[in-house]
């Protein structure tokens, strides 16, 4: 993939063509994006000796798909400035160079595509670039598009118009991975693993008499972590509860890493906190 990039830019610069000096760029964040994701599953993968980073890696995945997120808005950006520009100015286009580099991309994205389809459900990063590589696929069919306009017609105006589409695709994915990373970032909880949900649940078990504390995050893509305190009646064994509440987070919310503190209900303090 990188090195069609630099066909794809070159051709681009030799054809004049915005469609497929947009198409190049973003190529190019994919392969920045697709190499952050490969340095960032590594990086988690080989978690950490040093006893302050008691997580290890794993946030390098979604810093990384923020940055992919970034790279991905910028190139839009980019594209649709220049397609504005040209659209009161349209340059002399070569299409055929152009038909023939965009369906090269569109055969190179297509294999990528094939290649990340299993992973793209499991890790968000992963998806960032499965977004980006259909993305890219989309970007390759728009140049070989406008590239059979310009050959059968030659209407200068499709080039910048086909580029400023492949912008217009971009934005809304770019942002919909940035707010994802963020979300994950700011440690908001799971779609699927509201707190208040959590709190009910735990509550319901038998014996338990009142639960707060109640967090719920994602640390990296498929790994969801919970924690509460649960408060139990005096007759009540805590050790039971403990096991039925991990047991609940397991089953209903596929949460395996949880810190459940059980307090007798004659404990106080915990529930009032300074910040």
């Amino acid at each position: 993939m990188a090195g069609f990039f630099l066909v794809e830019a070159a051709a681009a610069f030799v054809t004049g063509s915005l469609a497929l000096l947009s198409d190049a760029g973003h190529m190019l964040t994919d392969v920045v994006g697709l190499g952050m994701a490969l340095a960032a599953v590594r990086l988690g993968m080989r978690g950490s000796a040093r006893p302050h980073r008691s997580f290890g890696w794993y946030r390098a995945e979604i810093l990384a798909a923020l940055v992919n997120s970034a790279l991905l808005l910028g190139v839009a950006v980019y594209v649709l400035i220049a397609a504005a520009g040209r659209l009161t100015d349209p340059p002399d286009i070569s299409p055929g160079p152009m038909l023939v580099v965009g369906l090269l991309g569109l055969g190179v994205a297509a294999t990528s595509i094939v290649l990340l389809h299993p992973g793209q459900r499991e890790s968000l990063n992963l998806r960032g670039a499965y977004l980006e590589v259909l993305a890219d696929a989309l970007g390759s069919l728009g140049v070989v598009t406008a590239a059979v306009i310009l050959w059968t017609t030659g209407w200068p105006y499709a080039d910048p118009l086909f580029a400023g589409a492949i912008g217009v695709f971009i934005v809304p994915r770019a942002l919909r991975l940035g707010r994802e990373s963020l979300r994950v970032l700011l440690q908001a909880a799971p779609s699927h693993l509201a707190p208040d949900a959590v709190r009910r649940d735990l509550a319901s078990i038998d014996g338990v008499v009142d639960v707060h504390d109640v967090h719920a995050w994602t640390l990296t893509s498929g790994m969801e972590v919970v924690s509460a305190h649960v408060m139990v009646s005096a007759d009540t064994d805590g050790h039971e509860v403990l096991d039925r509440a991990r047991a609940l987070l397991v089953e209903r919310y596929a949460v395996e890493h949880a810190t459940v503190q059980v307090e007798p209900e004659t404990h106080e303090g915990c529930e009032r906190l300074t910040w």
